[in-house]
């Protein structure tokens, strides 16, 4: 009995051991902060050019866990835990969550793909975002008010998601997330899909994203549930549409890279359907945005950068469009610390949706998502900055 019970710690201990072995947990993070300049931002002392801190320029300021665990023939069980914080002053991001940015967990498999569950980003970030220059120059290439998504200013809460293998450059993926709503199975819910292609120097893709909310009080996407959960990139573009019983976004992106050169092009067609407005709760306005960029790798060190952004609104009685010109270098200290330059220029005509009143008002000027409105409908705005990756 002695030596069975031996010969099993020894089992056990092996099987630990080699499980061990095969199992890993990273700990990650990015820090992100800037002195910035905005003009014509409004205040509660009035408005005026304001200079002040701003964190998470090009890259998220955030701290996180991810992991694996081989389960055998070619299977693994992953994890990841992601937090987001304002590096100037501590405080968490994402409605104050512990882990607002991403928390999953799932199974992966090296032919079928992956499954995973939990709060998570979109297929449609996962896939497109890499072929548009948020990656490169984050926030200051954003589309106003971030309405489509594409500075991943949102996630999905009680999400399923299957993203393939890439096979020979095709990658596809399809997320549902559940409403949770009783008596009524679409209510609040979500659901996305999205495909891309890259062969060598070229790369395209396109998905179609569509959240509900129940009344406007409940959905498992973000940008539908901001004013108690997590705050709107820009209250002066997006601020009357929150309310939407649904959002629809249709996004379609390309790029190119010719030696040092990358060229890009991207569009999108966004729908705030139902909202509550000073016409009444059956509301419906389009904004359809078109985006394009160059840049260039002066050294392996060094990329700058140009941008433009126009954005046009139209659907109860908004005319408004933004004209934007986003500009962005960067120079690589190491391979994990960075400093950079961002500038741009904003000019907004038409009307919009007061997200206060309900009413037409001017549209004023809100550059990329950094959320600092004008009072006016000209904005420019200056940074220089430091990340820092671990």
């Amino acid at each position: 009995m002695k030596k069975t019970t031996l010969a099993l710690a020894a089992t056990l201990a092996s099987i630990a051991s080699a499980a061990h072995a095969q199992s890993s947990v990273t700990l990650y993070g990015a820090l992100d902060t800037s002195v910035a300049f905005f003009g014509n931002q409004a205040g509660k002392h009035g408005s005026g050019n304001t200079v002040e801190m701003m964190s998470g320029n090009v890259s998220p300021n955030l701290w996180g866990l991810k992991g694996t665990e081989d389960l055998g023939n070619g299977l693994s069980a992953i994890f990841k835990l992601e937090s987001g914080f304002n590096i100037d002053n501590g405080k968490q991001g994402q409605g104050q969550r512990m882990f607002g940015r991403t928390a999953m967990v799932g199974l992966n498999s090296n032919t079928a793909g992956s499954v995973t569950l939990g709060r998570q980003y979109d297929p449609l970030i996962d896939l497109l975002q890499p072929m548009t220059d948020d990656v490169n120059f984050g926030s200051t290439f954003a589309t106003p008010g971030d309405m489509d998504n594409y500075d991943n200013s949102y996630r999905t809460n009680n999400s399923v998601k299957y993203t393939s293998p890439n096979w020979a450059g095709l990658q596809v993926s399809a997320m549902y997330a559940f409403g949770g709503q009783a008596g009524s199975m679409g209510a609040g819910q979500t659901w996305a899909v999205a495909a891309a292609y890259n062969h060598g120097p070229f790369g395209f893709g396109a998905g179609y994203f569509k959240a509900n909310s129940d009344s406007g009080t409940a959905a498992s996407f973000d940008g539908l549930n901001p004013n108690t959960d997590v705050n709107v990139d820009s209250p002066a573009i997006t601020g009357g549409f929150v309310s939407a019983n649904s959002l629809q976004i249709i996004r379609a992106v390309g790029n190119y890279t010719y030696g040092p050169m990358t060229f890009g092009l991207s569009y999108s067609n966004v729908d705030y359907a139902n909202y509550q407005s000073a016409a009444g709760s059956n509301s419906d306005t389009k904004f359809n945005t078109g985006q394009a960029y160059i840049n260039y790798q002066v050294t392996p060190v060094a990329l700058i950068g140009f941008g433009y952004d126009y954005t046009k609104g139209h659907g109860n009685g908004v005319n408004a469009s933004y004209s934007q010109f986003s500009l962005g270098g960067d120079y690589f200290l190491s391979k994990r610390t960075d400093i950079y330059v961002l500038a741009g220029y904003q000019k907004a005509s038409g009307h919009t949706i007061d997200a206060d009143t309900g009413a037409l008002v001017d549209a004023n000027a809100s550059f990329s998502d950094f959320g600092n409105d004008a009072t006016t409908n000209k904005q420019a705005m200056a940074m220089v900055g430091i990340r820092h990756h671990f």
